[in-house]
């Protein structure tokens, strides 16, 4: 039966597909919109670190949940 913390624990994996999702949503929109108003490639390059950085989050907490429920044998 699922306990409190398995709630938890889908929450952060909800939060971690939604920012998955938004960070590549917005990868490509930034780098379409960059290269249409000619943008320097210096934003480029800050886009691309703010989005690896958002995927970074991302996958940390999708293991920190799995090794949770490897943990708690779910």
């Amino acid at each position: 039966m699922p306990g409190p913390s398995d709630k938890t624990g889908n929450a952060q994996v909800r939060l971690a597909t939604i920012v998955i999702v938004a960070a590549f949503a917005l990868w490509m929109a930034g780098s379409a919109l960059g290269g249409a108003l000619g943008l320097p490639v210096r934003f480029a390059f800050l886009l691309d670190l703010m989005c690896i950085a958002a995927l970074v989050w991302a996958l940390a907490v999708l293991y920190r949940v799995w090794r949770r429920r490897q943990d708690n044998g779910v």
